[in-house]
C-alpha cells in the first residue's frame, strides 16, 4: 500500500506520495494509475516528495504529469507541498527542491501560501522553440489566435493575449497548439484577456492534462508576458477558473506567486 494526500490549489489537484524514506518504487505505469481520474485516484499532476539533494532545501518535490512523465515545475503544487511539509512542524517558511531549483516559500497571515518560482526564461532555445525567433512575438497561429509570447517558468508556456478568453474553444485548440512541430517539448497554452478593472483572465490548457481549473507556473508565464507587453505594471491579479492568484515579476527579475491551498482527503493505494 502506498499512502497519500490528496490537496488542491484552486482546483489545480495533486496526489501528493511521500516517499523521503525511500520506500516506495513509483514506475510510470503505476503513476499514470494513479492520475487516472476514471480508473485512479485522479489528479492534474502526481508529486513525489524525496530527502532534499543538496542539503539546502528542506524536501524535494518530483512532478509527474498523467502520462507518468516527469517535467520540471508545478508553481500550485509546490504551495501545496509547502503547505503539507510546514503543517509537519513550526516553520512558516522552507524551501521546496525541485528539477528546477529550490523555490523559496512562505506562509502569510492569511494562511495563503507565497512561492518564488525563480526567473522566466526568455531566449527562444530556452523554452525551447524548434527554431530561433523572437519570444515576444511568436510564429505560431490558430486561427484566428496568433502572435503569441513565449515564457519558461521551469517549464514551457504560450500565452495568447485575447478580447476574451471565455469564448476561447480551448478544447479544441488547446491539444493543437500543445503539439505544434515549433515546440519539440510541447508547451501548457494559455489565453488571457485584461479585465476592466485591470485584472487578467486566465484559461489554461496543460501538456498531457488538458483543460485544468489552475495552472501556477502558467499564471508566472502570464505576468511575465503581459508585462512584455505593457498590459500590467510587473503585477497582477490573475483569475483562473479555480480562483484568484495574485502574482509578481519583481525588479530582480523573480516572480512571487500568491494563493490558497486546500487539504481533501488522505488514502492508501493498493498496488
Amino acid at each position: 500500500m502506498i499512502p497519500f494526500v490528496k490537496m488542491h490549489g484552486l482546483g489545480n489537484d495533486f496526489v501528493i506520495v511521500d516517499d523521503r524514506d525511500g520506500a516506495f518504487a513509483l514506475d510510470r505505469a503505476t503513476r499514470q494509475a494513479m492520475a487516472d481520474r476514471r480508473r485512479g485516484i485522479g489528479c492534474d499532476q502526481l508529486l513525489v516528495l524525496e530527502k532534499p539533494n543538496n542539503g539546502h532545501g528542506d524536501v524535494f518535490m518530483r512532478v509527474y504529469n498523467p502520462d507518468g512523465g516527469e517535467v520540471e515545475a508545478c508553481g500550485n503544487g509546490t504551495r501545496c507541498v509547502a503547505a503539507l511539509v510546514m503543517d509537519e512542524g513550526t516553520k512558516d517558511a522552507l524551501g521546496v527542491e525541485t528539477v528546477a531549483g529550490i523555490l523559496a516559500s512562505t506562509r502569510n497571515p492569511d494562511d495563503t501560501v507565497s512561492v518564488d518560482m525563480g526567473e522566466p526564461r526568455l531566449r527562444w532555445d530556452q523554452i525551447p522553440l524548434a527554431r530561433e525567433m523572437d519570444t515576444l512575438s511568436v510564429d505560431m497561429t490558430y486561427i484566428p489566435y496568433s502572435d503569441p509570447v513565449a515564457v519558461n517558468m521551469g517549464n514551457p508556456h504560450i500565452v495568447f493575449f485575447v478580447d476574451d478568453a471565455e469564448a476561447v474553444p480551448l478544447e479544441e485548440c488547446g491539444p493543437v497548439l500543445e503539439n505544434d512541430p515549433l515546440l519539440p517539448e510541447r508547451a501548457n497554452i494559455e489565453f488571457v484577456s485584461k479585465n476592466p478593472d485591470g485584472s487578467l483572465r486566465m484559461r489554461v490548457w496543460e501538456r498531457t492534462a488538458g483543460i485544468t481549473q489552475a495552472c501556477g507556473s502558467g499564471a508566472c508565464a502570464v505576468v511575465v508576458a503581459a508585462t512584455r507587453r505593457g498590459l500590467v505594471d510587473r503585477k497582477a491579479r490573475i483569475h483562473l477558473d479555480g480562483g484568484a492568484l495574485d502574482l509578481e515579476w519583481r525588479e530582480d527579475g523573480h516572480v512571487i506567486m500568491t494563493g490558497p491551498t486546500a487539504f481533501s482527503f488522505r488514502g492508501e493505494w493498493m498496488q
